[in-house]
Formats: structure tokens, sequence, C-alpha cells
């Protein structure tokens, strides 16, 4: 299987011969793989070395013109470092573009803290207006950009090297709703976990015998407050689990208000904020987190038995 990002810059590459408006400005990250696209549409595929606050103000002012920028960094050099542009040079100014990041919240340990963004989706919560995909499968990043080529609105897509094993339908390209909404994925009344993008695999294992709801996020800005209160109707208790790949609680609050007038318990589960020092593998800071198959197991159901 080909990783998220391989299949972004694939596709996109693809869509500039297609859509003469897009446009996709780079700092350096994924520079080798846009080389042919650069050559076909020089005017098109801009790179601006590694200057994060240009890479934001170069795209932001692409769309002041009515073009559809396509922005790709590294997520902590695209949202994190250069987030006062993302402020104000696409929100206060009233424009739209894509945002694509690569490299999650720890794909790549042996880059330290500096190439390590669990902090991403939190970050730009505290803005307006973005809608925020977290893809768990290179088809679902497939179709989920493909969608957000074709708004005018401001859309954050975040990629990852860890994948679900299957994809699952997303997208209005597949005629399906779950692209702005929670999907079920497995029923039960002991309570509702929400896997968010690449979690689903280890949730499902976690959750194995367990009489639970499971919902699936790909979406999860617009967060979907409707899909969890049907979901924690169909059982006796409102007891929900968040499973985020990136900061623990980054979606508490919405889930908090979006079950305001019930009796509820949250729990949101993720990457920690005590930073992990030794470089290691992904798998063993997902385990470090609690966030592997074992450690959301006993998380879970301490919780939900508690």
């Amino acid at each position: 299987m080909d990783t998220m990002r391989d299949r972004f810059i694939a596709i996109t590459s693809q869509l500039l011969a297609e859509e003469p408006r897009l446009a996709v400005v780079l700092a350096d990250i994924s520079a080798d793989g846009f080389a042919p696209a650069r050559r076909a549409h020089p005017d098109r595929v801009i790179n601006v070395g590694i200057r994060e606050q240009l890479l934001i103000g170069a795209g932001a002012g692409m769309a002041l013109t009515g073009m559809r920028p396509i922005v790709h960094t590294f997520a902590s050099f695209l949202v994190e470092r250069p987030f006062e542009q993302v402020k104000l040079d696409f929100g206060h100014q009233g424009v739209g573009g894509i945002l694509v990041s690569a490299g999650g919240s720890y794909d790549w340990p042996a880059g330290g803290f500096t190439h390590m963004a669990p902090g991403d989706v939190a970050l730009l919560d505290t803005l307006d207006g973005w809608t925020v995909h977290v893809p768990g499968h290179p088809d679902e990043a497939e179709a989920l950009l493909r969608e957000a080529v074709d708004g005018d609105d401001r859309v954050y897509v975040r990629l990852s090297l860890q994948a679900n094993r299957e994809a699952r339908p997303v997208g209005r390209s597949t005629g399906s709703t779950a692209s702005t909404g929670f999907s079920v994925v497995r029923e039960g009344r002991g309570g509702t976990v929400v896997a968010v993008g690449p979690m689903l695999d280890n949730v499902l294992a976690a959750t194995e015998g367990l009489d639970v709801n499971v919902l699936y996020a790909t979406t999860v800005r617009p967060f979907d407050a409707a899909g969890l209160r049907r979901a924690v109707a169909a059982g006796p208790r409102a007891d929900v689990v968040i499973v985020e790949p990136y900061l623990a609680g980054t979606s508490t609050a919405a889930a908090n208000e979006a079950l305001m007038e019930l009796p509820h318990r949250v729990l949101g589960l993720g990457v920690g904020r005590a930073e992990l020092r030794r470089y290691g593998q992904m798998e063993e800071h997902l385990a470090a987190h609690g966030l592997d198959a074992r450690g959301l197991r006993e998380r879970i159901t301490g919780f939900l038995r508690s």
C-alpha cells in the first residue's frame, strides 16, 4: 500500500493538469515528488524554500487572485511555526485554501520534537472556519483531497504514515455523507468510542468483545454533534471515549457541548503533553502514549466500568 503522502503527491500532480486554478506551494518538503509537476506547470508549483511564513503568505496571496492553493509541508512547519500567517493571511483576509500536512504527531521520531506536531489540530481549533480532515487510509486521503479541491473554504488535511488496513467510504465522490459525519463501525450499548482516522484499527482491536458503539471519524471539524447524540441515545449511559492521533482531549470540549443536555462522561485519549525525548520508532511512541491496542483496552475498559 502506498502512503498517504505518496497518494497526495500523485493525485495533486494529476489535478494540476485538470484544474487550471489549482496551485501548489512547497517549502522544500516533497519537492522531489512534485518535480515532474513543477516542470509541467512552473507557474503553479512554487517552492519557496525553508521559509514557512512565506509559504503561507504566498498561498494566501494566490487565493486572493482567485486561485485554489494547496500549501504543503510537515505539520509542525505548516501549522505551528507560521501560525500567525495562518490566522491573518487566510483567516483575517477571508480567503480559502488547503493546508496538507505530513508527519502526523511522530511519524519521524528521529527528527526530534521539531518535526512532531501533536498540537496542530488543537491550535487550529482556536481559529474560525476551518474544516479538518484526518484520513486513516490513502484512499480516504484521496477522496477528501478531491473534495477539498472542488471547494473554496479553508481546509486542513492531516496525513500520516500510520494507516488502517482498509479504507472506508468518505467524501462526496463516493456518494457518502461520511466526510461531514461519523460513521458507525460497530454497534453496542455499553458506551461509545469514537476512533479518529488512523486510530481505527487499534480501537477495533482494543474493543473486541466489548458491548460498545464504535464510530469512525475522518472529519473532526466540524464536529458531528448530531451523530454523537444518536450514538449515545442507543444505550443506557452517555459514556464517550474519543481516541485521537494528536493531543489528548482535543475534541473533549466539542463532545461535551454536543451532549450538554444529557448526563454524560467523556474521556479524551491521544498524545500526552509530556515530551518523549528518545527517538524510538512510531510504534514505540504509540505504546508510550497508550494508543496501541493493549493500552487502549486498559484505559477504555477502566473508564467504562467505573
